[in-house]
């Protein structure tokens, strides 16, 4: 019932009743000592946690929702949420690939960045930008002359130890054979029709959201909806896993099949069995 974006003061204000004092936000934390404002103003971020979270705690006791958390929980302290392994870096940029011999790049900088940020224990950015990946599978630069015609990385980067590693990487990807060459993933193309049942299940999203008192996106994203009225239960995707298929997803599967239906009922929307 807090929504998808709810802020911590206002959190706060909802359950305790106490109303926050953000104006020392934007101060000068780095001058000292500290002003008394200032220090409130920091013990403030966790003076209620302890009855925020006893109150939430209860409320997901009440609901018979505390699995829903523990399922959530699972993921956030798994060692494999943070430890991804280099070759699958990859598969978290959002890059429109035209080519295999670019994806083969693609995939082999991306790995490489990967172990180069672990070892220097600096964010992937701070290695080299996804842009600049972008731009180095397009260009596919195999020397330092030609990687320092590039507009996206910094200029006399090309004569460093990095850079350097970079290239081997790349010319590592240019010198595979061509059916060794990996395939273009193909980009999800909605079947004829699909887009209206999409429309009808982000009713049906609406309703369940609205009956659980949950946000919408927190059951489901538009792309879950996508592939549910494309896929029916082929849809691999978080919404028909877990407690949101309990929730949502089974309900979302009856709608595709013709098992339950939505109508206007005295100026409602409603969902009824067919």
């Amino acid at each position: 019932g807090f929504g998808d974006s709810d802020s911590y003061d206002q959190l706060v204000q909802r359950i305790t009743g106490a109303r926050l004092d953000k104006s020392s936000r934007f101060t000068d934390w780095r001058h000292r000592p500290l002003s008394d404002k200032q220090l409130d103003y920091a013990l403030a971020d966790v003076t209620h946690l302890i009855e925020v979270y006893q109150h939430l705690s209860a409320e997901l006791a009440r609901e018979n929702r505390a699995h829903w958390l523990n399922e959530e929980m699972e993921v956030l302290t798994s060692r494999e949420t943070y430890d991804p392994h280099p070759e699958d870096a990859w598969k978290r940029l959002k890059m429109r690939l035209r080519k295999p011999q670019e994806l083969a790049i693609v995939q082999g900088v991306a790995a490489w960045r990967e172990r180069e940020a672990r070892e220097r224990d600096v964010p992937r950015g701070r290695v080299l930008k996804d842009d600049a990946i972008y731009e180095v599978a397009q260009q596919a630069p195999r020397d330092a002359a030609a990687l320092g015609k590039l507009r996206t990385t910094p200029k006399g980067w090309e004569r460093s130890s990095t850079a350097t590693a970079l290239l081997g990487a790349v010319n590592t990807a240019l010198a595979l054979p061509k059916e060794q060459m990996p395939k273009l993933p193909k980009s999800f193309q909605p079947p004829e029709g699909s887009s209206a049942a999409a429309e009808l299940l982000k009713v049906l999203l609406r309703i369940v959201a609205e009956k659980e008192g949950v946000a919408s996106k927190v059951l489901a994203s538009s792309d879950d909806i996508d592939r549910i009225a494309a896929e029916g239960e082929d849809a691999d995707v978080p919404a028909l896993q877990g407690w949101r298929r309990a929730v949502f997803g089974e309900a979302a599967l009856k709608l595709v099949r013709g098992e339950i239906g939505i109508k206007f009922d005295k100026r409602k929307i409603a969902v009824f069995d067919l």
